[in-house]
């Protein structure tokens, strides 16, 4: 993720339609502590900019002329010091979103989604979470891995990475792929706030997943959770 630096979070709006980074801007811009730094209207022009302009959250359109969401992802969270990425979508685009998040995004947000979810989106991501607990990007993430042909094959390294999670981390692991937080996950297993965010912790660095999002994405693939369950 980028450095931290004094003043608002630096907010980057990359979609093709003028009139929805208007929408956004004028969101974002309304509270004290976000700030839009960048717009751009397709992937290609947004690393140009992000290039010289720094910031600390993208939303991402997906589909857009010259370079989609999911190319510009890619380069974007390859990159040192990235910023985090929170993919813009609609149900349609179910297989694009599922990619960008293997490519490295830290979440997905409904085009559609109330105003204050999205601001909750950008300050959540650039805590370092991911978005995954509204109940309308829980319902996402179950539709999407329903395009998953099968789990991964017992050879893939993800199972062994599974192998290595203790019952209790398998446990939270499970009920983050269900879109819980750590406050509800704490209410869920009768234990402390904190401790539940040294399980993640753990879990995450057993899965060398980058957040929460990645780790979900491996509880689904390797067949740990199944999509409704």
């Amino acid at each position: 993720m980028s450095e931290t630096h004094p003043g608002p979070v630096r907010v980057a709006l990359v979609d093709d339609q003028q009139l929805v980074r208007a929408g956004f801007r004028m969101v974002i811009d309304s509270q004290p502590d976000l700030t839009v730094a960048v717009e751009a209207s397709d992937g290609a022009q947004a690393l140009r900019l992000l290039a010289d302009h720094p910031v600390d959250v993208v939303l991402m359109d997906v589909r857009m002329p010259t370079m989609d969401g999911l190319t510009a992802t890619s380069h974007l969270t390859a990159a040192p010091d990235a910023p985090r990425v929170v993919v813009l979508t609609t149900f349609d685009l179910d297989e694009y979103v599922l990619e960008a998040i293997r490519a490295g995004a830290s979440g997905f947000l409904l085009k559609d989604a109330p105003p204050e979810e999205m601001l909750a989106a950008v300050r959540t991501v650039h805590r370092g979470d991911a978005v995954i607990a509204p109940s309308s990007t829980r319902r996402l993430l179950e539709h999407l891995v329903t395009a998953l042909p099968t789990s991964a094959p017992a050879t893939d390294p993800r199972h062994t990475a599974l192998t290595g999670l203790t019952d209790r981390e398998r446990e939270v692991l499970v009920l983050m792929a269900r879109g819980l937080s750590n406050g509800e996950i704490a209410g869920e297993l009768f234990v402390a706030e904190a401790t539940v965010k040294t399980h993640v912790g753990r879990v995450l660095a057993k899965l060398d997943a980058r957040d929460r999002v990645q780790a979900v994405v491996v509880a689904y693939e390797t067949g740990l959770v199944r999509p409704g369950g």
